[in-house]
């Protein structure tokens, strides 16, 4: 150890004090004890120079393990420079042997004081530790200071007694040497690197743990790579490597049971640290005592993994902690001071070594009741068993983090799993599961082929369609339809015998071709010859396939469609088709606003899936749930749902395409997410965010589908608010030819001529504008609901104008009051405020424009407040305050559910009455709650009654 000593000031007064006493002739016996590090042999070469600068002779020995076996060897080391000492060896009588050694140090004393230095008395052999224990006795009498060090650190093995425990204090001076505090600690390193950060001069003080031997090593390797380069946490990033030689060694000395423990305890922590939180290892000192609790179940459960008794690894972490080598983190739990120590620990210990106790952890946890996920995290640096509990809680620590939503996690356990030894039925079902984990997490070049590989092997027939159907899921997710369906279609080839298996492998295709224009045209031909020549063939799901197309075709009405699809959804269905009826079904009653029967649906279709496959209607189903958020035009619970960007700040925003421009497009084409985020931007004001949202994608490249179309649309909203409206014009007229020759012609999808024609009205073609509307309201009346017929007889009449214009604005609004979707009344009653103004009818036309005003703030939506707000100062009037509490502020859905409730009904009597889900039924009324400024159900009824007593 090189170096300044610190805070051994104490150390150093009494050496002196008994140096004068020698002189002055009067002997003492000192012990200098400490852990293994901590600068004994420093203190006793100090001392050693003390003493000869004040003139005493010094003896030295070094006492060594090699020579425990040699009676006396450490004095014959210590007494080697006495010339007598050459014609007098010890003989056979140790007695007498001891007796001449003694009267030969007591001759040489006689001449001048001698300082007896003997380092590492502990490892001295047992005669040479007699002889100096009974010089403890004699030496008072002599001009003569004895100092020895000896190692006292707390070991698992219990070790020998020390030299003097059959002493009498007052015949020793003993003195234990402390750990360095951390400002000692951190005194060293800023006299090593005078210019290192505090964040920097902290990590070396919790890496070196007060133990000055592994400071100033850490010191020597980290020259060569000063601060502002951080203190790794990996001994490979050191050079010439002093400091995890140095850590070996203090392992070395502690015996092979302490060492075991003490890896263990790494290779515990390692585990832990790197799959389930974040960094443990504070930067600001903490605490050096450990909860009892904490402690006591760390010390049990190395205690089992290791065969060491429990109560000695108990002490062994109290010891640890007491000399900094352990720190307790924010649960109390011990741990190693810094990362860097505890992977100086592991190294040099073989892989097969540490995986063997990875696996004793393991099981040790598993015994002792452990959360599975904890078990399973110890079990990953482990190798293969081939125990059968082994594979057990990795899969069950797989549903556990696909259900928490740690899919890196599951993926990282399906790995594992599949090291172990599997039948070919199993490990084809854990590749699938893995392979779909792998490409839900972004990782689908790896997912893809290791759902290749469990379709190449033998499997049950339902488990190479969940195979088929996800790796298909993933194909078509990379724009690969048409391979997509070819894996579909080799998979049904080898279904002989299986027709329900046929039947969902079929809709499989026909669902998945959606995102492909001319593979969907070949798969619903199909369909459709198929269904009229053998209807058995396609069975339910396809079936209701053939009603959703049919709608968006245009010809269907939503009635007749619901009615098809509820008589459908009573017929018994193949558990692996389900999720298609649901989510198809699903779709089709979002259409026919049915919102709260669509999101019953949704949910039931996502209560069947397995989070941890991929299914054609995973993503489906998410996407309906977007529909339906956006028709009742909820945009915070949306843009919450998208995940989308939306803080405020505008100054710090591009406002313009040519800034947004700049940016570096997303990969792949937009999805019905984006497509909603970007509406839902638009509505709420967030116009320089939807323009940043709208520049991330290069449409010119991406890939055909229903969800460009979609995004196509919302950009050309976009564009038409910020006032380029030939830009978004361009948009929506692209829109209907991409879903015109998708044979979707129906406005229940994208009213792409509503919005056409506005675009035609702004730029003077009113002709043009009122063949548009005039065909999107032909359409509407097909499939015969009150927001798509609304809606088109809104654009219609801004077209029309005049009188007709008028009348056509209120019927758009007598039947919009009937919808769920309350942004198209907001538009309904500005289009009719709008024209009642023009007409000269001013104050009817300021009340359908404060109605517009107050539902629109009332929904968030910002644009159409801001529109309202125009018109109405346009008129000259005045906003007059929203409703934000009462039964006013109440949309249709809250007074439907919060009267039933106030009548008695229970939530789930209320959800089987409207045909929704139980959690719809809570948060309608949770929404009630706080509008009527109620806490409890109890008080419904007089909060209903009171506002309606007040009208």
């Amino acid at each position: 150890m090189t170096g300044p000593l610190r805070e051994r000031e104490e150390a150093h007064a009494l050496l002196a004090a008994e140096a004068e006493r020698a002189r002055a002739g009067g002997g003492r016996f000192v012990l200098l004890r400490g852990a293994t590090g901590t600068g004994r042999s420093a203190m006793l070469e100090a001392a050693a120079a003390h003493a000869a600068g004040r003139g005493l002779r010094v003896l030295r020995a070094r006492c060594s393990p090699e020579d425990t076996a040699v009676p006396f060897a450490a004095v014959l080391h210590l007494l080697g420079p006495v010339p007598e000492f050459a014609d007098l060896t010890p003989g056979l009588d140790d007695r007498g042997s001891a007796a001449r050694l003694w009267r030969l140090l007591r001759s040489y004393a006689a001449r001048s004081p001698v300082l007896v230095a003997v380092d590492d008395v502990h490892l001295a052999d047992e005669a040479s530790r007699r002889w100096l224990v009974e010089a403890a006795r004699r030496v008072d009498r002599l001009p003569v200071l004895v100092v020895a060090t000896e190692r006292s650190q707390y070991d698992i093995d219990p070790r020998p007694a020390g030299l003097t425990h059959a002493l009498s204090p007052s015949l020793v001076r003993t003195h234990t040497l402390a750990p360095l505090t951390d400002t000692a600690a951190g005194a060293l390193v800023r006299a090593a690197f005078p210019t290192a950060p505090d964040d920097w001069t902290a990590d070396c003080v919790h890496a070196g743990a007060g133990n000055p031997l592994l400071l100033h090593a850490l010191l020597d390797d980290l020259r060569g790579t000063p601060p502002p380069s951080p203190v790794p946490d990996a001994c490979a990033a050191l050079y010439p490597g002093a400091y995890p030689a140095a850590v070996s060694w203090w392992l070395d000395t502690t015996g092979p049971t302490t060492a075991e423990t003490a890896r263990t305890l790494a290779a515990l922590e390692q585990a832990d640290d790197a799959h389930s939180r974040p960094h443990p290892h504070p930067r600001t000192p903490p605490s050096r005592t450990v909860a009892p609790a904490p402690l006591a179940t760390t010390a049990a459960l190395l205690a089992d993994a290791t065969g060491a008794d429990p109560a000695r690894v108990a002490g062994w972490l109290t010891a640890m902690t007491r000399l900094g080598m352990l720190r307790a983190d924010a649960e109390g739990r011990p741990r190693y001071a810094h990362p860097l120590l505890r992977d100086a620990v592991l190294s040099g210990w073989p892989g097969a070594r540490r995986r063997a106790a990875q696996l004793a952890v393991a099981e040790a946890m598993l015994r002792r009741g452990d959360r599975v996920d904890a078990v399973a995290r110890q079990l990953l640096g482990s190798g293969p068993a081939g125990l059968p509990w082994v594979l057990r809680v990795l899969r069950d620590a797989v549903a556990v983090a696909v259900h928490q939503g740690r899919p890196d996690d599951a993926v990282a356990y399906l790995r594992r799993a599949l090291a172990e030894p599997l039948p070919d039925d199993l490990r084809q079902r854990l590749l699938t599961e893995l392979g779909s984990l792998e490409y839900a997490s972004a990782d689908a070049p790896a997912g893809l082929p290791r759902l290749a590989e469990a379709l190449d092997l033998p499997a049950e027939p339902r488990d190479r369609v969940r195979t088929a159907l996800a790796l298909g899921t993933a194909l078509a997710g990379r724009g690969e339809v048409r391979a997509a369906v070819e894996v579909l279609r080799a998979t049904e080839a080898g279904l002989t015998g299986h027709p329900e298996l046929v039947r969902t492998v079929r809709t499989a295709s026909a669902l998945l071709s959606d995102q492909d224009q001319t593979v969907r045209r070949e798969a619903y031909r199909w369909l459709t010859d198929t269904a009229r020549r053998s209807p058995e063939l396609v069975g339910a799901t396809g079936q209701a396939l053939l009603v959703r197309y049919a709608a968006t075709a245009g010809a269907s009405s939503a009635k007749a469609a619901m009615a098809r699809l509820r008589t459908l959804l009573t017929e018994p269905a193949e558990p692996l088709a389900e999720p298609f009826l649901l989510g198809t079904a699903a779709a089709v009653a979002q259409w026919a606003d049915e919102l709260d029967e669509a999101e019953g649906l949704v949910e039931r279709g996502l209560a069947g899936q397995r989070p941890s496959l991929l299914h054609p209607m995973q993503r489906a189903l998410r996407d309906v749930l977007l529909d339906i958020t956006a028709a009742r035009g909820d945009y915070t619970r949306l843009l919450a749902e998208t995940e989308t960007e939306t803080e405020t700040g505008a100054e710090t925003v591009p406002d313009t395409d040519t800034d947004t421009d700049a940016e570096t497009p997303a990969a792949g084409g937009p999805t019905n997410a984006d497509a909603h985020a970007l509406l839902a931007l638009v509505e709420t004001g967030r116009a320089a965010q939807a323009r940043r949202l709208a520049a991330r994608f290069d449409l010119r490249g991406a890939p055909d589908s229903w969800e460009l179309n979609r995004f196509l649309y919302a950009r050309g909203i976009l564009r038409l608010s910020d006032g380029d409206t030939t830009g978004a014009l361009h948009d929506f007229l692209e829109c209907g030819r991409r879903q015109s020759a998708r044979a979707v012609l129906s406005p229940v999808v994208t009213p792409w001529r509503s919005a056409a024609a506005r675009c035609r009205l702004a730029l003077g073609s009113p002709r043009e504008a009122i063949a548009l509307a005039e065909e999107e309201l032909r359409l509407a009346r097909v499939w015969d609901t009150p927001r798509t017929v609304g809606r088109a007889l809104r654009v219609l009449a801004r077209a029309t104008g005049g009188r007709r214009g008028l009348e056509l604005a209120e019927e758009s609004v007598a039947l919009l009051r009937d919808s769920p979707a309350d942004a198209e009344l907001i538009a309904a009653l500005l289009t009719r405020g709008r024209l009642l103004s023009t007409g000269g009818d001013r104050s009817r036309a300021r009340d359908s424009l404060r109605e517009a005003a107050e539902r629109a703030e009332r929904l968030g939506a910002v644009r159409l407040r801001s529109r309202a707000e125009e018109a109405l100062r346009a008129g000259g009037a005045r906003r007059t305050s929203t409703a934000h509490t009462g039964t006013a502020s109440l949309t249709g859905s809250e007074r439907r559910i919060a009267e039933l409730a106030a009548s008695g009904r229970t939530n789930t009597e209320i959800a089987d009455l409207l045909h929704i889900a139980r959690r719809t039924v809570e948060t309608h009324l949770t929404s009630a709650y706080r509008k009527l400024g109620i806490r409890r159900r109890g008080e419904l009824g007089e909060a209903l009654k009171g506002e309606a007593e007040g009208r």
